[in-house]
């Protein structure tokens, strides 16, 4: 029977410890440095804006050298890597967040109980974004379709030449069109969750918490950086049209770190409202990151000619993406 008891008065402190208050503690907060917090998020700030910036950069000055070019297998092998970046910042970064705030305690019983909403919302993100891109893609097929036909009719004496040349201009055009659909899509998945990354650390009041993080979400935003501007190059988007996606990608998350910033002393990060937004946001980006990364990405470039006829380059391509895949696994131990 004594034995019991001290068991269990040494088990107590633990459970005690292990239970969820959902509450602030005020003793931490009190110990955390405002002001030095303040001057690191400021760093993060500068950090995270050069960082985003010359990853997005890289491939779109790349065309200035020929190794850069997009037909390049050295420009192939950087978007299989960047490919891998992006699948594994849905799968290990945002999802997991995601599943977090909306299986979070303190929550407490929510409408949807057991029921794991974070994937559902993926899923259906991820479809979304396949209905949309085939209805776009459809109808852009359509009308360059007709517009071949009826230039056919106007000019049947020369049918054989026009024909082959409105051909290969509509299939030059309709990939182009394509990989514009892809960069779109996929800055918005990008956009949507270093939004909410950058208000994350905005908000936190611990210098230790974020000084790790300064470093992990560089690389995080250099590496994706690279992915969009692989995809942006490929799109041949006007001058404007790609300074416009530099710079929204560039400045998302130092925005995101400035809102939080200035929410700091209201924001409860453990609110209902703020964990289920979190928890759909992030559910949102992942189904469309891993969508993007799978479908878009890996599968169209491994469809490609030249990678189905060089086991070398299907090599150098699966290694490429495993140097993605766990780089950006790697930083999910500290972002």
């Amino acid at each position: 029977m004594n034995v019991k008891v001290l068991c269990l008065l040494f088990l107590l402190p633990i459970c005690i410890h292990a239970e969820c208050t959902c509450e602030e503690d005020s003793g931490n907060l009190n110990k955390s440095n405002k002001t030095q917090a303040l001057i690191f998020k400021l760093i993060a700030i500068a950090s995270i804006l050069v960082a985003g910036a010359l990853g997005v950069c890289i491939p779109l000055f790349g065309k200035m050298f020929k190794s850069f070019s997009t037909e390049s297998d050295f420009f192939l092998l950087v978007k299989f890597f960047a490919a891998g970046v992006i699948l594994a910042t849905g799968f290990v970064h945002v999802f997991p967040d995601a599943n977090e705030s909306l299986e979070n305690p303190c929550l407490g019983d929510t409408a949807w109980g057991d029921f794991p909403l974070a994937n559902f919302v993926a899923m259906l993100a991820a479809v979304t974004v396949m209905m949309v891109e085939t209805m776009v893609t459809s109808y852009y097929n359509n009308r360059k379709v007709e517009a071949v036909n009826g230039d056919e009719e106007k000019q049947e004496d020369q049918m054989h030449v026009h024909t082959h040349s409105e051909n290969g201009h509509a299939h030059g055009s309709l990939e182009v069109r394509n990989n514009k659909i892809i960069s779109v899509v996929l800055e918005i998945g990008i956009i949507t969750h270093s939004v909410i990354i950058g208000i994350s650390l905005g908000v936190s009041v611990h210098p230790e918490t974020i000084k790790p993080l300064i470093i992990a979400l560089s690389f995080h935003q250099m590496f994706e950086g690279m992915g969009l501007g692989s995809c942006i190059t490929e799109a041949k988007f006007k001058g404007w049209k790609v300074a416009t996606m530099l710079i929204l990608f560039s400045l998302t998350t130092p925005i995101g770190i400035a809102i939080g910033i200035g929410i700091s002393n209201i924001y409860d990060d453990n609110s209902h409202l703020a964990l289920i937004l979190q928890g759909i946001f992030n559910a949102l980006s992942a189904g469309i990151l891993i969508y993007m990364a799978l479908v878009d990405l890996l599968a169209m470039d491994f469809m490609k000619s030249k990678v189905q006829k060089s086991f070398k380059l299907q090599f150098r391509a699966f290694i490429s993406i495993l140097l993605g895949l766990g780089s950006m696994s790697l930083l999910a131990k500290w972002a």
